[in-house]
């Protein structure tokens, strides 16, 4: 078995996939790295063939019709045969050094025959244009390098949540919870993190900026206007992490705290998005959204509309717009928006 498996999913990516794939070769033979071509119509599927030639016992070349995202990121997880699971996208990067120490990190763990559900390391916003770095860290939140579980794990803050880029999960956890991510829809990022949370039981934290999460294309998913016209898609994702949690039966009252969070800021986003857009039609998508949280999610309802940034969210005066763009800047924080 393989220590870790690396899924990269791509789609026309033959501009910048090489650069990701060269640093996941650091990991050597403990490494499995899955490259999921998703249906690309350029050089994406020869590089990955080329990939898979030079290092047949590294790399597996996958090549399925166009599915999305979330689809690539399925077949990574049935294909895995690593103890361990991480997504790296095909335009961001590890840091190697980084990179080297979470692989003697869970090299460790299986001399020591313990194991972890999920691990955490840090990830760094990569905004190129304007050559900005802004990590995001968890040291305020998790005890470093010790077994925890979320008992053990502090507050955070607006803006700090668990990322995609942030987590490593155990390969089986993956499995049993029976993640399954909607094809063609974009944020499913979202929901890979979310959903297996109330599965993870043990999470061990290493202090270090490992993703390197790149900021700066004009048609990439986070930019604004993108999101705009993905808005069916946000809102999707955010149904179904309503729909596939059900909160009030999460038992461990930090974790539940935590998940909460994560929703309410995905909601804000959703909302937001729809004020923005300054549409008729997306402001009724926006009433749609809270109507729907209302009549099928109750408990969720009570703490999302009554909390501060529901208020801002269906605030209906001058005052009422100007807090939403106040909720706006909290949601920029999360998004990493250019």
């Amino acid at each position: 078995m393989k220590l870790l498996s690396i899924a990269v999913p791509c789609y026309n990516s033959q501009d910048y996939m090489r650069h990701c794939i060269d640093v996941l070769l650091q990991g050597g033979n403990e490494v499995e790295i899955l490259i999921i071509n998703d249906g690309s119509s350029d050089n994406t599927a020869a590089i990955a063939e080329e990939y898979q030639a030079n290092y047949p016992s590294i790399v597996r070349a996958i090549h399925q019709e166009n599915g999305g995202h979330g689809a690539a990121v399925m077949t990574g997880v049935k294909n895995a045969t690593g103890k361990y699971f991480k997504v790296v996208d095909s335009d961001d990067w590890l840091e190697d050094e980084a990179y080297a120490k979470v692989l003697a990190e869970l090299r460790g763990f299986e001399q020591k025959k313990i194991q972890t559900d999920l691990f955490v390391c840090n990830y760094v916003y990569e905004k190129t244009a304007s050559n900005l770095q802004r990590p995001i860290r968890y040291a305020n939140v998790l005890p470093e390098k010790k077994m925890l579980t979320w008992d053990d794990v502090g507050k955070f803050h607006k803006g700090q949540y668990l990322l995609m880029h942030a987590v490593i999960y155990r390969t089986q956890l993956l499995l049993d919870c029976k993640l399954d991510l909607p094809r063609h829809t974009f944020y499913v990022d979202n929901l890979f993190v979310y959903l297996p949370l109330p599965y993870v039981k043990t999470l061990y934290y290493l202090n270090v900026d490992l993703y390197r999460y790149f900021i700066g294309r004009d048609d990439q998913s986070v930019q604004e206007q993108v999101m705009i016209k993905r808005i069916d898609q946000q809102l999707r994702v955010n149904g179904l992490m309503l729909q596939q949690v059900q909160l009030a039966r999460v038992q461990n009252k930090r974790l539940q705290s935590y998940m909460y969070n994560y929703l309410e800021i995905i909601t804000t986003i959703s909302s937001i998005l729809c004020i923005r857009s300054g549409t008729e039609e997306n402001r009724k998508k926006k009433e749609a959204l809270w109507e729907m949280i209302r009549t099928q999610h109750p408990w969720e309802y009570r703490r999302l509309r009554y909390g501060l940034l529901g208020r801002m969210m269906n605030c209906k005066t001058a005052v009422g717009r100007w807090v939403a763009v106040q909720a706006y800047k909290i949601s920029q924080k999360f998004v990493g928006f250019n």
